[in-house]
Parts: C-alpha cells; sequence; structure tokens
C-alpha cells in the first residue's frame, strides 16, 4: 500500500525518550498520529527494554491500541533505540499492514562494530541477524538538511517524498519531531517523584 501524501494524511511516528543514567531499565516510546499538514491527532505510550529485543513488538502494540486504520506510513526514528534494541522494519511492516520509514539524522558507518562491542553470543547473533536484514540507508535531501532513510513496503523514491512531505522545516519529518517531544514529556511524568 503507497499512499498519495495529501494534507490529511495521517502518519505514525515513533520516538523514544532514554537517558543513559546507568539505572533506567526501560525506555519511554511515543506513537504520535500527525496529518502531513501538522495536525496533531492522536498519542500512545508504551516502554521497551534498554538493552532488550523488544521494541518491534511495543511499536507493534502502539499501532495496535491507538485502533487508527486512517494511518498511511510509520516513521520510526532510526532502528536502535534504547541501546540496540533493534527495530525488525519487514516484521515491523508486515505487522501493521503499512509502508515503514526509519529516519536516522547523522550520518554512520553502521552498527555492527557496536554491537560486537556491547554483546556476545546469542545475545550478539539476534540483534546481528535483524541489524543485517534492514533494506539499506538512502542519503535524502530535505532543504538544506540531509537525513537516511531505510524503507520497507514503500519505493525509495516514494519513501524520499514522504520524508519530504512531512518535513515543513527543519530536517525532521513532523510525525518524529512530535513523537520525540511526547516521549520526553512522557518520560518527566513517569520519573516525577509524587508527594
Amino acid at each position: 500500500m503507497t499512499p498519495t501524501v495529501k494534507s490529511g494524511t495521517r502518519a505514525l511516528g515513533i520516538a523514544e525518550s532514554y537517558t543513559d543514567d546507568g539505572v533506567e531499565a526501560e525506555s519511554v516510546l511515543c506513537g504520535a498520529v500527525v496529518r502531513a499538514d501538522r495536525v496533531i491527532d492522536g498519542a500512545a505510550y508504551g516502554t521497551c527494554t534498554v538493552g532488550g529485543t523488544d521494541v518491534t513488538d511495543v511499536i507493534r502494540g502502539l499501532f495496535s491500541n491507538l485502533g487508527r486504520e486512517d494511518v498511511r506510513l510509520v516513521f520510526v526514528a532510526g532502528v536502535a533505540p534504547a541501546w540496540f534494541n533493534i527495530v525488525d522494519l519487514r516484521r515491523l511492516a508486515d505487522a501493521v499492514d503499512r509502508p515503514v520509514l526509519s529516519v536516522s539524522f547523522e550520518a554512520s558507518s553502521g552498527l555492527r562494530s557496536a554491537l560486537k562491542a556491547a554483546f556476545s553470543g546469542e545475545e550478539l547473533d539476534t540483534r546481528l541477524a535483524v541489524y543485517e536484514s534492514l533494506p539499506p540507508r538512502r542519503r535524502v535531501t530535505v532543504g538544506d538538511d540531509t537525513v537516511f532513510v531505510r524503507s520497507v513496503g514503500i519505493s525509495d523514491d516514494e519513501a524520499a517524498r514522504a520524508v519530504r512531505a512531512y518535513t515543513p522545516t527543519g530536517g525532521r519529518p513532523e510525525p518524529l519531531r512530535v513523537a520525540r517531544l511526547l516521549a520526553r514529556s512522557g518520560r518527566e511524568w513517569r520519573d516525577r517523584e509524587v508527594p
């Protein structure tokens, strides 16, 4: 299903808020539904395990809990949130029956060496299998900025058009910008001390 992006076309942006303070075992995820005309149209929260392997299932659950059949695209901020909890983009796209685009914001030589430094044995093998199944990153110019996109269920050219359609200013697609802000707020709310 390749959507035509009109002003009311809705996308789900998934972003996390995680601080590496050595204590936090969970990362807050937010799924924000945002229209191409920048109207925010819903949100859901979840948590994934820092250093775990559950993020794909958590994102699938956020999509399901929202119950939004009108969402046409899913944007994910990067592929390795919560300290290498690798998103399986193909499995996610199959589960939600929508195109999935992972957008990252910095050039990178890849995660293989970082994964090998952080994990070994079965933990490493599991993460490498998912990581190596990911589609290649493609450079996309958005105004004066450059982002890096992996996409499943949509052609590279259509993915680039979708990223641009949801990025009115700056280099961050609006669904991801909103999801990141809400995830940070969700973490701050969760972490506050209750009198």
